[in-house]
């Protein structure tokens, strides 16, 4: 982790709220559980407690997996639950400070909003809460206190149209009142327009929320006060780098800063992705087409000679009766979606089969790499925090 810098002025605890959400579990069924989310959850709620915020203020709402017990106290995380906090409870709250914490599962909807599925979504009525009208009612004179926000969300942003969604996404959003600029609020988001979040379902958490909550820890001493925004997002993206280095795939998270004369969105330089489950997984056809996508982004698959040279290097085993074709993006195709019928080790020869005569670009590698794991599910890769 990184040095942490100097503390910051102290600030009034008992001025301190946070709403914290952990959904692991949903009406939706088995397909969507998602190992981490309320484990996460608790974490943040510790070092919020240890900075001397009154337990009273820290709205804890969550929808654990069987077995896990969370030893204490928890509201629901349904719709119903979670909107009342929003809307009617925390808004008249006495504070100068909020802390939202939501871990789960999301999807970027086609008017770009995010939407955080709360634990009684099902596969016909996705029930969710709209980030982008929570934030415009919390930068609102609906809410005339916490000049100082800070919002983590650790779920995915896929776009709708590749999931495939037999059902529409519900419309509706939170109510907001007049602009106003009086609040400050910071945004990080996990994963970033279009891309995926990433959990790991046998140590049960989401990486990015590990990552923000060992970076808070660092900065303890000056917590409850919300850390400096640009400082703490150098720090989350020198905290991917490292976790990109040691071979754990991860997103790139984005930051936003919205407040009084400054609105602004940092985005580290790179792309990331994930993956996702079932029934909000991306659907195969998405799938195979950034891997051909990730392909074609070589110059040298579109020469049928150089092609040759990459299939030539793969075992015969998989290449036996691999269709081929003149157009490149066609040939290109059917290789793809051949080996990948063929298993994880036909797509990891692929990879090594292409890197090896193109190193120049660590990124599209990088890519590369995730595009050609999305075709499979292998059991020891993360599951995506959709």
């Amino acid at each position: 982790m990184s040095a942490p810098p100097n503390p910051a002025p102290r600030v009034d605890p008992a001025r301190v709220h946070a709403l914290i959400v952990g959904v692991e579990t949903y009406a939706a069924g088995h397909t969507w559980d998602l190992p981490g989310p309320a484990r996460d959850a608790l974490a943040f709620r510790r070092l919020l407690l240890s900075a001397g915020v009154p337990e009273a203020n820290l709205r804890l709402h969550l929808a654990p997996l069987a077995p896990f017990s969370p030893g204490t106290a928890y509201a629901p995380a349904d719709h119903a639950a979670l909107r009342g906090t929003l809307v009617n409870e925390l808004p008249s709250a006495p504070g100068d400070i909020l802390w939202v914490w939501w871990g789960g599962h999301g999807v970027l909807d086609r008017a770009g909003h995010l939407r955080l599925f709360c634990s009684d979504a099902t596969a016909a009525d996705k029930l969710g809460i709209d980030l982008e009208s929570a934030l415009a009612r919390y930068s609102s004179d609906s809410v005339p206190g916490f000049t100082e926000q800070l919002w983590v969300v650790d779920a995915c942003e896929t776009f709708e149209e590749a999931l495939a969604f037999r059902e529409q996404l519900p419309a509706g959003g939170l109510p907001f009142g007049n602009r106003t600029l009086t609040h400050r609020q910071t945004v990080l988001r996990a994963a970033g327009r279009g891309r995926a979040a990433v959990n790991d379902p046998v140590r049960a958490t989401g990486l990015f929320s590990e990552l923000v909550i060992g970076l808070l820890a660092d900065r303890r001493a000056a917590l409850p006060a919300i850390p400096a925004p640009e400082e703490l997002f150098s720090a989350v993206r020198a905290g991917v780098a490292d976790l990109r280095a040691a071979g754990r795939t991860v997103p790139y998270p984005e930051i936003r800063l919205q407040g009084p004369g400054r609105t602004e969105v940092l985005t580290p330089a790179g792309q990331g992705s994930g993956r996702a489950g079932p029934e909000l997984r991306e659907s195969p056809l998405a799938r195979l087409k950034r891997a051909v996508d990730a392909l074609m982004s070589y110059p040298m698959m579109a020469d049928p000679v150089e092609r040759q040279v990459v299939v030539s290097a793969l075992s015969p085993r998989f290449t036996g009766t691999l269709p081929r074709h003149p157009k490149a993006r066609t040939d290109v195709t059917g290789i793809v979606s051949t080996l990948a019928r063929r298993g994880p080790e036909a797509l990891r020869e692929l990879f090594d089969a292409v890197v090896s005569l193109d190193t120049d670009d660590p990124e599209r590698e990088r890519e590369l790499a995730d595009a050609l794991a999305d075709l499979t599910d292998s059991p020891g890769k993360p599951r995506e925090r959709h």
